[in-house]
């Protein structure tokens, strides 16, 4: 998401088909760009630089109930009445302290699990409250190989993996209370806290009790949406406002008397199409289908909410749902395990669409085929992928879903994607969504904004229901049916398509009812813990971390949190919302914040509180900036420190200028201290690791507001929604030194995992010398941030006794730096009590350098980073 302000995201992107709003003609403008089901967008490429291109069954019970249940739980999709049995599995013990069943009471208009009276019993007294890096080993050209520990015989098959975890149960929550030994601060807003956990203890045996379990409660997209058996098809949908229901499409020439649904009391629409006289399927593969439904707003065709791919045609504005099932030769098999979780995750973030070099949308298998060998050699472990969830607008970057479990589109066939991934795991690379349940698109056509005519069903009403600053419709958490939507999302994503993780955006907003607009976190915990926290949204985060690490333990689950949240990434069952990391975002606001100063003006110890401030126990995705400083009205950081001088200048045959020389410096400075101190997690957005030279700007006509004002568009122009790798690759060019620092830098935290280490000591932040020295792992890292004083026999603290090699050198010359330190020095310790620390040794410092020296442990012959293998030949 797109924060600028702490608690502020911007840009807001507008919304086609708002009611209302005057979003029609931007779309129409917009339909030339387009792609068709399975068509891929073409366009000639224009160069912006001169010179050269370059788990079966768990042991259950069947429990005869009275109660009513939203669907049946039948065999096969068959149509089937509602007082039928439900399978639950026997019962599970939770705490003593929890009193009271907690009972089914749906309405016409869906059961709402905060609703008192009807769902739980609080009776109780609960209250609401260079050239030589040593021992690093880069990698030769063959990224072919598998990588290490990912062979079949050290995991199971893929097949396997969701057999396994059907029927699996996962363990109740347990008592939750070593969040108030973690952090005893806590204790003083325990009534909240206590009152918070109770809330999930009953929602999860709720679902339990009446749904068979948290796993079978997951997996909705079996009974929602299209579910194919051997005998027909089975539509279902929720529509509790819709006053009738029809499905329409390709299949009965969109006759909406051919295929009338009944609806139960639940709200639940249904119908099921038998198999034509041949056997064949009544809907075919790649028929277009809707739901039309006469609602208290009057007829509308909509996208089943449930759908698995939707897509524009050519020259018509709205989406089209897409009936998608191949035949079984056409379907992707997945080929290769999931790779181990590595203890180090260092992450690039990538968009699909806007990876190719050419001003077009890119496809899921160029991705496959030309960027994911990129992201291994850079020595990345981990690839996040923005804008998978169908977003009608391109230019919302993803986060605008319109329909939450189809891919993109825009960039091929749900089987296309499955390959990307398999692909990448091929490489031992995860594979991270950016998935969104914090909020949807007010788009009322595509997506599901008056799904059922109302401005309810799966989101609050009212202003409860709208983000006012993104233009979008927010979630009612409490919802039954809302919970099995987004927990079946989170489940489908990971079983279907194999992804490894999440990155959960825009967690601050789900967390807060103010969202965390104009509001200025402190830190005080009444911030956090009081009548603005959303209980319904942090048990659903509660919730879907459960489900997450319950059915798939190796998976990764990284909340977008700019709040500080306390206990944000504390396991559930210590008490915590069961995060494995938080991105921490307030250090690139803090690296922004440090550009717009003369250096003069910088100040070692803010740099130093703003990378370390992070809570104990608590895992850290930590990045110098995101995919948010790269957008139109924002700059990257490679901006803020060349501007126009990046457009003249980076050529290495071209005399340089004190601008580019102090970029190319500090550029990678910064990016080195922030992988050094900032968390337990590294990550980068594609491009900026060799300082991408142009902002993002994604195709658009002019906005009309209004008011009358007139936001110039740039014609529909894909010139600045592309990454030029081209010019990382250029070795005649000095964003290669940029791009070969990075990759130098990632294969040194793979060799030392520095970012894990448990030793972090941060012996020297001197402001007049402009000199930080900390130790991780067995590493001491040196950086002068002076803009012109060299040190000679500068003394620098350590802890381990020794001898001492250079292992990284931002001013070797492959990096764009001026070969001012021998690599062949080695350098010994002495005794002596110096910065705290009871040895020290004595070095050279450059100005504006970072080093890091080892210990060496071996004579290891070091590898030569200037003859090992470049990224221009990947």
């Amino acid at each position: 998401m797109v924060y600028t302000l702490s608690g502020v995201r911007l840009p807001g992107f507008p919304s086609a088909y708002n009611l209302g709003t005057d979003g029609w003609n931007s779309r129409a403008a917009d339909r030339t760009a387009r792609v068709s089901l399975f068509l891929k967008n073409k366009s000639n490429s224009r160069k912006i630089f001169a010179g050269k291109s370059s788990e079966s069954g768990s042991q259950s019970s069947m429990a005869t109930t009275s109660k009513k249940v939203l669907v049946p739980g039948t065999e096969n999709d068959e149509p089937s009445s509602p007082t039928e049995e439900l399978e639950v599995h026997e019962t599970v013990s939770y705490n003593p302290e929890i009193s009271g069943d907690i009972e089914s009471s749906e309405t016409k208009h869906g059961l709402n699990v905060k609703d008192e009276e009807n769902i739980v019993d609080l009776s109780s007294s609960e209250v609401i409250t260079g050239e030589d890096p040593a021992s690093v080993q880069l990698p030769d050209a063959d990224v072919e190989t598998k990588a290490e520990g990912t062979s079949d015989s050290t995991y199971e098959t893929i097949s396997s993996e969701s057999t396994r975890i059907r029927g699996k149960i996962i363990p109740p929550p347990g008592t939750c209370q070593r969040i108030y030994e973690i952090d005893p601060m806590l204790s003083s807003h325990r009534q909240h806290l206590d009152y918070r956990y109770d809330q999930y203890r009953k929602l999860r045996a709720s679902i339990d009790k009446n749904e068979g379990g948290l796993e079978v409660f997951s997996r909705g997209y079996e009974k929602f949406g299209f579910v194919r058996s051997e005998t027909g098809i089975t539509y279902r949908e929720w529509a509790p406002g819709a006053k009738s229901a029809a499905l329409i499409g390709d299949f009965n020439n969109w006759n909406s008397n051919a295929d009338v649904m009944t609806c139960n009391e639940f709200g639940v629409w249904e119908i099921f199409l038998p198999n034509n006289a041949d056997g064949s399927p009544a809907i075919l593969h790649g028929s277009h289908v809707k739901i039309r439904m006469d609602t208290p707003s009057g007829v509308k065709d909509s996208i089943p909410a449930w759908i698995k791919f939707s897509v524009q045609a050519p020259e018509e504005i709205p989406y089209n749902g897409i009936y998608y099932d191949p035949p079984e030769e056409d379907k992707h098999v997945f080929k290769h395990p999931r790779p181990k979780k590595p203890n180090s995750l260092r992450i690039y973030e990538s968009h699909v669409g806007m990876s190719s070099k050419e001003p077009v949308i890119n496809t899921y298998v160029n991705f496959r085929d030309e960027v994911l060998p990129r992201i291994k050699k850079l020595g990345y472990n981990a690839v996040q992928i923005m804008a998978i969830q169908e977003h009608s607008y391109y230019a919302s970057f993803g986060y605008h879903v319109t329909n939450f479990f189809a891919p993109s589109s825009r960039f091929g066939t749900p089987d296309e994607l499955k390959s990307l991934i398999d692909r990448a795991h091929e490489l031992g690379l995860l594979v991270l969504m950016d998935i969104v349940h914090s909020h949807a698109s007010n788009n009322t056509l595509d997506g599901l904004n008056m799904f059922d005519g109302t401005d309810a069903c799966y989101f609050h009403s009212g202003s409860r229901g709208y983000h006012w600053m993104w233009d979008s419709r927010l979630f009612n958490y409490g919802q039954w049916e809302v919970l099995r939507f987004l927990l079946s999302n989170a489940r489908w994503w990971l079983d279907e398509y194999k992804f490894d993780g999440f990155r959960f955006d825009g967690v601050t907003s789900m967390m807060y009812t103010h969202h965390g607009l104009e509001v200025a976190f402190t830190g005080n915990y009444n911030e956090y813990f009081g009548f603005a926290t959303d209980v319904d949204a942090v048990v659903y985060l509660m919730l879907v971390n459960d489900m997450i690490h319950g059915l798939f333990p190796e998976a990764l689950s990284i909340g977008e949190d700019v709040s500080g949240m306390p206990a944000f990434c504390i396991p559930l069952e210590d008490g915590g919302i069961g995060f494995d990391y938080r991105l921490h975002m307030a250090i690139a606001d803090k690296w922004i914040e440090t550009l717009k100063k003369r250096d003069e003006d910088w100040k070692m110890g803010d740099i130093i509180h703003t990378l370390t401030n992070r809570r104990w126990m608590e895992k850290c995705v930590s990045y110098a900036e995101s995919h948010d400083q790269a957008l139109v009205g924002d700059k990257t950081i490679a901006f803020w420190l060349m501007d126009k001088d990046m457009y003249d200048f980076m050529a290495l045959d071209r005399p340089s200028t004190p601008v580019i020389d102090r970029g190319v410096a500090l550029h990678k400075m910064i990016r080195l201290i922030t992988m050094g101190l900032g968390g337990e997690g590294y990550l980068n957005f594609m491009g900026n690791e060799f300082g991408h030279p142009e902002w993002i700007d994604f195709p658009r006509a002019d906005q009309h507001l209004p008011n009358g004002e007139v936001i110039p568009g740039n014609g529909f122009s894909y010139d600045k929604c592309r990454r030029r790798f081209d010019l990382g690759d250029a070795e005649y060019l000095r964003y290669h030194g940029l791009q070969e620092f990075d990759r130098t830098m990632q294969h040194l935290e793979e060799t030392y995992g520095f970012m894990t280490s448990e030793h972090q000591y941060i012996s020297k932040k001197d402001e007049g010398d402009r000199i930080i020295v900390f130790e991780r792992g067995d590493l001491v890292f040196v950086f002068n941030f002076h803009w012109s004083s060299s040190y000679s026999d500068y003394q620098v603290g350590c802890l381990k006794p020794g001898k001492y090699k250079v292992v990284l050198d931002s001013d070797d010359s492959l990096f764009g730096g001026f070969n001012r330190i021998s690599h062949d020095a080695e350098y010994f310790t002495f005794e002596g009590w110096h910065d705290e620390r009871l040895r020290s040794f004595l070095i050279y410092a450059p100005s504006r350098t970072a080093v890091v020296y080892a210990l060496v442990t071996d004579e290891a012959e070091p590898v030569d980073v200037e003859t090992s293998t470049t990224m221009t030949e990947v």
